[in-house]
């Protein structure tokens, strides 16, 4: 591994845009590290640290950072889109869709494929053999809950075509239009109390920071807007939070009548504008010390693993919780002085288990050679588009219910609500694993 990242690093074209690889990196391992923190494990169950002390909620403003991964999205995804009408013979615009979603989805979906397999037959296998109760049901129930953002980056990466040409079209325009639809979005939830127009901002909200990195691809967000974006983000948020129907906590709390997260509000997308404009204001300073060797093969190992860190790391973290009550190692009461001392070991242990964990399964990060559109076996056939984006909607449903109904109770049943429809766990599998086959189909095509 060390020689193919050293060789990945010395290949580095100067034109790359190193800054936008560190982005993706730290702001996964933030969510890593927030999780970790966050989880306050008794044998009684699972809470959040954050519910305990509310004190540690102002926290969330700088660890709640995937709107920087999406922002980073919108980025990446312009420039592969672009790429590919380049090189697209004339009138094949469904096969360099098709190609598009087949490329982006492959590394999205490979390592999450063989995440839900290996889990759904762990959790078949306990459930067969009487077990699932204590931590082990909480952990079946709770390890699939990050694929919520595999969901809706499935949707930015599906709608980025039409995006894009609003973007090019009308460039901060389209952002402020999507800006405020999710504006509108909360005074007809807040102020008028329209029932389940609330979960139009997982669109509006993630697509107007995803439309973000649209604009950075185009060099329109330079140093005086990033200011801008930065202090302008900050107040709002302040302003929604302390005056409006808006929690503190820019994560999910445990028993809260609104969420700034599920579904998504308009303090949230001021948030993600500040941190925005917050990583937009280093990027200089960070771009010097990634000139640095070390530094950069640090980043560039990071980003082949970091989708399958994400995956398992709650795996790790309760794999760590379940060792230390096997081994009947007390667990202090959340937040107090013992609780506190033990972190750092329990964090460590955690990222040791992950790194196993990342051994085992990385080789399914590695994305497939790509296609290009009119090579020999790329679709030529009109229609890839479509069955393209049927297949990418399928698997956006699949993962999203998956992520709702976790393993838990699968012998029994048990479903959950994904827009007023109960989905069950194989269910959700059968959605994720049809959807990815008509993705790949429609961008291989027949030779």
């Amino acid at each position: 591994m060390g020689s193919s990242v050293r060789e990945l690093a010395g290949a580095t074209p100067a034109t790359r845009d190193r800054y936008v690889d560190l982005l993706r990196v730290a702001s996964l391992g933030a969510v890593v590290l927030g999780h970790w923190l966050m989880a306050a494990v008794t044998p009684d169950g699972v809470g959040n640290l954050l519910a305990v002390v509310p004190a540690l909620q102002p926290l969330t403003w700088l660890l709640q950072v995937m709107p920087v991964f999406f922002f980073v999205g919108g980025f990446s995804h312009a420039l592969s889109y672009r790429s590919l009408l380049r090189k697209r013979p004339e009138g094949s615009e469904d096969s360099v869709y098709s190609a598009f979603l087949r490329a982006r989805l492959q590394r999205l979906l490979r390592p999450t494929t063989v995440f839900v397999l290996v889990w759904g037959a762990a959790a078949l296998l306990v459930q067969l053999l009487g077990g699932g109760g204590g931590l082990t049901g909480v952990t079946l129930r709770m390890v699939t809950q990050p694929l919520w953002f595999i969901g809706i980056y499935l949707a930015m990466v599906a709608f980025t075509p039409p995006l894009l040409r609003l973007h090019e079209r009308y460039g901060w325009g389209a952002f402020a239009g999507l800006a405020g639809a999710a504006v509108a979005v909360d005074v007809l939830r807040f102020a008028a109390g329209v029932p389940y127009v609330e979960f139009l901002n997982f669109a509006f909200v993630w697509l107007a920071v995803h439309q973000l990195g649209f604009l950075r691809a185009d060099g329109r967000v330079h140093a005086r807007r990033a200011a801008l974006l930065a202090g302008g983000g900050l107040v709002t948020a302040a302003a929604l939070v302390a005056l409006g129907p808006y929690p503190l906590s820019m994560v999910g709390m445990p028993g809260e009548k609104v969420s700034n997260m599920a579904p998504p509000t308009l303090a949230l997308l001021a948030h993600g504008l500040w941190l925005v404009g917050a990583v937009e204001l280093l990027r200089a300073p960070a771009a010097r010390l990634l000139e640095r060797p070390r530094v950069w093969r640090t980043v560039v190992a990071a980003n082949g693993v970091a989708m399958t860190a994400f995956l398992w790391h709650l795996t790790a973290m309760f794999g760590v919780y379940g060792a230390l009550l096997a081994l009947d190692v007390e667990l202090p009461a959340p937040a107090s002085v013992a609780w506190w001392a033990q972190v750092p070991l329990r964090i460590a242990l955690a990222a040791a288990l992950t790194a196993a964990l990342v051994a085992a399964f990385r080789t399914f990060e590695r994305p497939a050679a790509p296609t290009a559109p009119g090579a020999p076996g790329a679709t030529g056939a009109s229609g890839g588009g479509p069955l393209a984006a049927l297949g990418a909607t399928l698997c956006l449903l699949g993962v999203l219910g998956l992520s709702m109904v976790g393993f838990g109770g699968l012998l029994d049943g048990r479903t959950a609500l994904l827009i007023a429809i109960p989905v069950s766990a194989p269910a959700a599998v059968a959605m994720t694993l049809g959807g990815w086959l008509l993705v790949e189909r429609a961008g291989r095509g027949a030779r």
